[in-house]
């Protein structure tokens, strides 16, 4: 969440200046301050954490804190959408002009010295990955989209695994929150200890690894026998810094999922809710939370009865009485009448 400062005051709410700071934390423990107080720190009231008082002119009184958690939270998650929706059409751009290159039937030769590589087949994608794996120094980073990972996709990759921790580079793992339910994967971590660490989302972007921010591999068609192998050092620093934005918001995989605040309702349902608020048909929600649409109609059906809702309409209705309809808000913020806390791409491993 930005603001539009003045030069002496630039910068949004969630980095306040001292004096900023010192007048909303007296603002909010008094229930108002006198309109002079606030005059050096106009800050407060662009950011609009201050506003006049109805009842008094002369007087401003705070946005409540809960508010002002919701609204940076809520930007936060914007502009990971934003992200994620570039990412995507990058890759779809890149995928067409990909096409009109081999229609070109441009020489395979000319192609290898190129920033943006087609791999056609798995076991052109194998040996590309093997490659970079030898190469790499420093750090892996992997988002795996789905839900429980597969015994054969964690043993298809292990021996890369294995070689880059014998090297001490670092492996960092996106997964969606179903993910934390399949046990081969637990064991797959506890074998590589410490060399890598894992953290958990909703919902992640496409499968994406990134070896030493230098060259990073994407799917390139549907069934993902085909992948991207990305060069460009625009596109691999921005998949980069999406990989950290979504890490921040990331939960670890040796911490528990934040409880809802509300009774009956658990983390996955209340995801499931803000994804029905948004429009989004039971297939889709099923894919983009990585479970299948059995279970998706499940915790559909629970979300109506503990809510109370006879229809899909009413269930909308109530999600949003409920304050289910957006991102899920940080502990402690109040929302209405309950509280709310707050054949594949081979992988690495």
């Amino acid at each position: 969440m930005t603001g539009h400062g003045t030069a002496e005051h630039p910068h949004g709410a969630d980095r306040l200046c001292e004096a900023g700071e010192h007048v909303y934390a007296r603002a909010v423990r008094r229930g108002r301050v006198p309109r002079r107080i606030a005059e050096p720190v106009p800050c407060l009231l662009e950011l609009a954490l201050l506003h006049p008082d109805p009842d008094d002119m002369g007087f401003l009184v705070p946005t409540a804190p809960q508010e002002v958690m919701t609204r940076l939270l809520r930007g936060m998650y914007d502009e990971v959408s934003e992200s994620h929706r570039r990412v995507s059409s990058v890759v779809a751009a890149v995928e067409r002009y990909g096409g009109l290159g081999r229609q070109a039937r441009v020489p395979s030769a000319a192609m290898e010295g190129t920033a943006i590589r087609v791999l056609d087949g798995l076991s052109r994608i194998q040996a590309a990955m093997d490659e970079a794996t030898e190469a790499c120094t420093t750090e892996v980073l992997t988002v795996q989209p789905g839900g429980i990972r597969r015994e054969h996709e964690l043993s298809e990759g292990l021996h890369r695994a294995l070689a880059l921790r014998g090297r001490g580079v670092r492996m960092r793992d996106l997964y969606t929150h179903v993910a934390r339910h399949g046990q081969g994967l637990l064991n797959y971590l506890e074998l590589l200890g410490d060399a890598v660490e894992a953290r958990t989302l909703d919902e992640v972007i496409d499968r994406l690894i990134l070896f030493d921010r230098t060259v990073a591999f994407v799917p390139a068609n549907a069934d993902c026998t085909m992948a991207l192998e990305l060069r460009h050092p625009a596109l691999v620093e921005y998949l980069g810094t999406v990989f950290e934005r979504l890490w921040r918001l990331a939960i670890p995989l040796t911490a528990p999922l934040p409880d809802t605040g509300i009774e009956g309702i658990s983390h996955r349902e209340q995801s499931i809710a803000a994804l029905l608020a948004e429009g989004h048909q039971d297939a889709v929600i099923a894919e983009r939370l990585g479970i299948s649409v059995r279970t998706c109609r499940a915790h559909i059906a629970r979300l109506s009865e503990t809510l109370g809702a006879a229809s899909r309409t009413q269930l909308g209705v109530r999600i949003a009485q409920a304050g289910l309809d957006g991102p899920p808000r940080a502990a402690g913020v109040g929302v209405g009448p309950f509280t709310v806390p707050g054949p594949e791409v081979p992988t690495v491993r």
